[in-house]
Protein backbone atom coordinates (compact mmCIF):
# COMPACT_ATOMS: atom_id res chain seq x y z
CA UNK A 1 0.00 0.00 0.00
CA UNK A 2 1.10 3.58 -0.52
CA UNK A 3 1.03 4.09 3.25
CA UNK A 4 3.80 1.51 3.55
CA UNK A 5 1.48 -1.05 5.13
CA UNK A 6 1.73 -4.64 3.93
CA UNK A 7 -1.70 -6.25 4.17
CA UNK A 8 -1.77 -10.06 4.36
CA UNK A 9 -4.74 -10.80 2.11
CA UNK A 10 -5.25 -14.30 3.53
CA UNK A 11 -5.17 -13.13 7.14
CA UNK A 12 -5.75 -9.37 7.16
CA UNK A 13 -4.87 -7.52 10.35
CA UNK A 14 -6.81 -4.39 11.34
CA UNK A 15 -3.42 -2.85 12.19
CA UNK A 16 -2.49 -2.87 8.50
CA UNK A 17 -5.65 -1.05 7.34
CA UNK A 18 -5.37 2.70 6.69
CA UNK A 19 -8.24 4.94 5.58
CA UNK A 20 -5.94 6.82 3.18
CA UNK A 21 -5.17 3.55 1.36
CA UNK A 22 -8.87 2.70 1.20
CA UNK A 23 -9.87 6.12 -0.17
CA UNK A 24 -7.01 6.18 -2.67
CA UNK A 25 -7.76 2.69 -3.95
CA UNK A 26 -11.55 3.06 -4.13
CA UNK A 27 -11.26 6.36 -5.99
CA UNK A 28 -9.31 4.55 -8.70
CA UNK A 29 -11.48 1.42 -8.98
CA UNK A 30 -14.12 1.88 -11.67
CA UNK A 31 -17.66 0.65 -11.22
CA UNK A 32 -19.06 -1.21 -14.25
CA UNK A 33 -15.46 -2.09 -15.21
CA UNK A 34 -15.19 1.42 -16.61
CA UNK A 35 -17.98 0.87 -19.16
CA UNK A 36 -19.67 4.18 -18.37
CA UNK A 37 -20.20 7.45 -20.15
CA UNK A 38 -18.30 10.64 -19.46
CA UNK A 39 -14.69 11.75 -19.16
CA UNK A 40 -14.20 10.04 -15.76
CA UNK A 41 -14.95 6.57 -14.47
CA UNK A 42 -17.65 6.30 -11.83
CA UNK A 43 -15.50 5.14 -8.92
CA UNK A 44 -16.30 2.82 -6.05
CA UNK A 45 -15.45 5.73 -3.71
CA UNK A 46 -18.17 7.87 -5.30
CA UNK A 47 -20.59 4.94 -5.23
CA UNK A 48 -19.91 4.51 -1.49
CA UNK A 49 -20.67 8.20 -0.92
CA UNK A 50 -23.97 7.80 -2.78
CA UNK A 51 -24.91 4.69 -0.77
CA UNK A 52 -24.17 6.41 2.56
CA UNK A 53 -26.27 9.40 1.48
CA UNK A 54 -29.14 7.10 0.46
CA UNK A 55 -28.99 5.33 3.85
CA UNK A 56 -29.39 8.75 5.52
CA UNK A 57 -32.37 9.58 3.29
CA UNK A 58 -34.08 6.18 3.57
CA UNK A 59 -33.63 5.90 7.34
CA UNK A 60 -32.70 9.29 8.86
CA UNK A 61 -32.58 7.78 12.36
CA UNK A 62 -29.72 5.45 11.39
CA UNK A 63 -26.89 5.68 13.92
CA UNK A 64 -23.64 7.26 12.70
CA UNK A 65 -21.73 3.98 13.13
CA UNK A 66 -24.06 2.28 10.64
CA UNK A 67 -23.73 5.22 8.26
CA UNK A 68 -19.97 4.68 8.53
CA UNK A 69 -20.57 0.99 7.76
CA UNK A 70 -22.53 2.13 4.67
CA UNK A 71 -19.63 4.36 3.58
CA UNK A 72 -17.26 1.40 4.02
CA UNK A 73 -19.58 -1.24 2.54
CA UNK A 74 -17.34 -1.80 -0.50
CA UNK A 75 -14.05 -0.99 1.27
CA UNK A 76 -12.53 -4.46 0.60
CA UNK A 77 -12.48 -3.49 -3.07
CA UNK A 78 -9.53 -1.18 -2.37
CA UNK A 79 -7.36 -4.28 -2.63
CA UNK A 80 -9.49 -6.84 -4.50
CA UNK A 81 -11.18 -4.60 -7.08
CA UNK A 82 -14.83 -4.43 -8.07
CA UNK A 83 -16.33 -7.62 -9.44
CA UNK A 84 -19.85 -8.01 -10.73
CA UNK A 85 -22.12 -10.13 -8.53
CA UNK A 86 -22.58 -13.00 -11.04
CA UNK A 87 -18.80 -13.42 -11.22
CA UNK A 88 -18.50 -13.40 -7.41
CA UNK A 89 -21.16 -16.12 -7.29
CA UNK A 90 -19.28 -18.15 -9.90
CA UNK A 91 -16.12 -17.96 -7.80
CA UNK A 92 -18.04 -19.47 -4.92
CA UNK A 93 -17.97 -19.38 -1.14
CA UNK A 94 -14.19 -19.01 -0.81
CA UNK A 95 -14.35 -15.57 -2.42
CA UNK A 96 -17.15 -14.47 -0.07
CA UNK A 97 -15.19 -15.76 2.95
CA UNK A 98 -12.10 -13.89 1.75
CA UNK A 99 -14.10 -10.67 1.32
CA UNK A 100 -15.74 -11.15 4.75
CA UNK A 101 -12.34 -11.50 6.49
CA UNK A 102 -11.15 -8.28 4.91
CA UNK A 103 -14.38 -6.47 5.83
CA UNK A 104 -14.07 -7.64 9.46
CA UNK A 105 -10.50 -6.29 9.66
CA UNK A 106 -11.67 -2.93 8.24
CA UNK A 107 -14.58 -2.73 10.68
CA UNK A 108 -12.42 -3.56 13.69
CA UNK A 109 -9.82 -0.98 12.59
CA UNK A 110 -12.41 1.79 12.66
CA UNK A 111 -14.32 0.76 15.77
CA UNK A 112 -17.29 -0.93 14.12
CA UNK A 113 -18.60 -4.35 15.15
CA UNK A 114 -16.93 -7.08 13.06
CA UNK A 115 -20.32 -8.11 11.70
CA UNK A 116 -23.02 -5.70 10.62
CA UNK A 117 -26.49 -6.56 11.98
CA UNK A 118 -28.84 -8.14 9.42
CA UNK A 119 -31.31 -5.23 9.37
CA UNK A 120 -28.49 -2.74 8.72
CA UNK A 121 -27.06 -5.01 6.00
CA UNK A 122 -30.51 -5.03 4.36
CA UNK A 123 -30.74 -1.22 4.53
CA UNK A 124 -27.27 -0.84 3.00
CA UNK A 125 -28.13 -3.41 0.31
CA UNK A 126 -31.31 -1.49 -0.54
CA UNK A 127 -29.31 1.73 -0.91
CA UNK A 128 -26.69 -0.16 -2.94
CA UNK A 129 -29.33 -1.46 -5.37
CA UNK A 130 -30.92 1.99 -5.73
CA UNK A 131 -27.52 3.46 -6.57
CA UNK A 132 -26.82 0.65 -9.05
CA UNK A 133 -30.24 1.24 -10.68
CA UNK A 134 -29.48 4.91 -11.38
CA UNK A 135 -25.86 4.18 -12.33
CA UNK A 136 -27.14 1.64 -14.87
CA UNK A 137 -29.57 4.11 -16.48
CA UNK A 138 -27.51 7.30 -16.30
CA UNK A 139 -24.03 5.95 -16.92
CA UNK A 140 -24.00 2.35 -18.20
CA UNK A 141 -26.49 2.42 -21.07
CA UNK A 142 -29.38 0.48 -19.50
CA UNK A 143 -32.98 1.30 -20.30
CA UNK A 144 -35.31 1.86 -17.35
CA UNK A 145 -37.18 -1.45 -17.87
CA UNK A 146 -33.89 -3.38 -17.90
CA UNK A 147 -32.64 -1.61 -14.77
CA UNK A 148 -35.96 -2.32 -13.02
CA UNK A 149 -35.64 -6.00 -13.92
CA UNK A 150 -32.04 -6.32 -12.72
CA UNK A 151 -32.04 -4.00 -9.67
CA UNK A 152 -35.72 -3.51 -8.83
CA UNK A 153 -37.61 -0.25 -8.93
CA UNK A 154 -36.35 2.48 -6.64
CA UNK A 155 -38.84 3.78 -4.06
CA UNK A 156 -41.20 6.50 -5.26
CA UNK A 157 -39.69 9.95 -4.94
CA UNK A 158 -36.08 8.74 -4.88
CA UNK A 159 -34.11 10.29 -7.72
CA UNK A 160 -30.38 10.54 -8.28
CA UNK A 161 -28.39 12.67 -10.69
CA UNK A 162 -24.94 11.15 -11.06
CA UNK A 163 -21.91 12.94 -12.46
CA UNK A 164 -18.66 10.93 -12.27
CA UNK A 165 -15.92 12.80 -10.41
CA UNK A 166 -12.20 12.81 -11.11
CA UNK A 167 -10.39 10.30 -8.91
CA UNK A 168 -8.71 12.96 -6.74
CA UNK A 169 -12.05 14.62 -6.01
CA UNK A 170 -13.75 11.30 -5.16
CA UNK A 171 -10.84 10.43 -2.83
CA UNK A 172 -11.03 13.82 -1.07
CA UNK A 173 -14.82 13.66 -0.62
CA UNK A 174 -14.61 10.08 0.69
CA UNK A 175 -11.97 11.11 3.27
CA UNK A 176 -13.99 14.20 4.21
CA UNK A 177 -17.15 12.14 4.81
CA UNK A 178 -15.18 9.54 6.78
CA UNK A 179 -13.71 12.30 8.98
CA UNK A 180 -17.15 13.84 9.61
CA UNK A 181 -18.70 10.51 10.61
CA UNK A 182 -15.66 9.70 12.77
CA UNK A 183 -16.01 13.01 14.65
CA UNK A 184 -19.65 12.25 15.40
CA UNK A 185 -18.73 8.76 16.64
CA UNK A 186 -15.97 10.14 18.84
CA UNK A 187 -18.23 12.90 20.22
CA UNK A 188 -21.06 10.49 21.04
CA UNK A 189 -18.77 7.83 22.51
CA UNK A 190 -20.05 5.28 19.98
CA UNK A 191 -16.52 4.22 19.09
CA UNK A 192 -14.45 2.22 21.60
CA UNK A 193 -11.77 4.29 23.32
CA UNK A 194 -8.44 4.23 21.54
CA UNK A 195 -9.93 3.25 18.18
CA UNK A 196 -8.35 5.30 15.40
CA UNK A 197 -10.60 7.57 13.40
CA UNK A 198 -8.29 7.54 10.47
Amino acid sequence: MLSGRRLDLLDPSPLDVEIDDIAHGLARVARWNGQTTGPHAFSVAQHCLVVEELVRKLAPETEPRWRLAALLHDAPEYVIGDMISPFKAALGLDYRAFEDRLERAIHIRFGLPPRTPAEIKRLIKTADRISAHFEAIELAGFGEAEANLVFGRPPKGVRLKLEPMPAAEAEAKFLERFARLSKVLDRTGARPAGTPGG
